[in-house]
């Protein structure tokens, strides 16, 4: 396979501090539908979790109500590394501890996939598993241990993401 073979699946959970009908998530779920149109219209965007509402906050990944999870799938590496660190997504995304619970261990994961492949929220949560359990591997990594495509040779590489967001606690 070649590099052109593979793309990126990234998940990553948070937990809102209230109930999604409380006024002080209100704002996170106000900006929804800018930023997941900002997502799908970005350069290397490939793929999003959603369901008939355009979004994924009701898909109910785990008993636990108040977990949002969001997915995505991208041509590489350095097109979601421009969503998330270098488009209009920064400042919202900047905004988080005002909707979501700080969390305890990882709630970022990215992985190589074959093209076309559509990961699942149990292969994604299971991703977060790895990296919490392990640290970063091949198998599941953050911008800043980036690993190369499968069958790529190199070292992890720091993608230098902003230190209040790595993807780790």
């Amino acid at each position: 396979m070649t590099s052109g073979d593979w793309q990126l699946a990234q998940i990553n959970v948070a937990r809102l501090l209230t109930a999604a009908d409380d006024p002080q998530v209100a704002e996170f779920f106000e900006e929804l539908d800018r930023i997941n149109a900002l997502a799908d219209e970005s350069p290397g965007f490939v793929w999003r979790l959603q369901e008939e509402s355009g979004n994924a906050t009701d898909i109910q990944a785990t008993p636990d109500e108040r977990l949002i999870v969001n997915m995505s799938v991208w041509d590489d590496a350095d097109t979601l590394f421009e969503f998330v660190y270098r488009s209009a997504h920064t400042p919202v995304m900047a905004k988080r501890r005002q909707w979501f619970e700080r969390c305890g261990g990882a709630y970022q994961a990215l992985w190589w996939i074959e093209a076309g492949h559509e990961p699942t929220v149990d292969e994604g949560l299971a991703r977060i598993w790895m990296i919490d359990r392990y640290g970063s591997t091949p198998q599941a990594f953050s911008f800043k241990a980036r690993f190369p495509v499968p069958g790529m040779a190199g070292a992890p590489a720091d993608m230098k993401p902003d230190p209040w967001y790595v993807g780790t606690a």
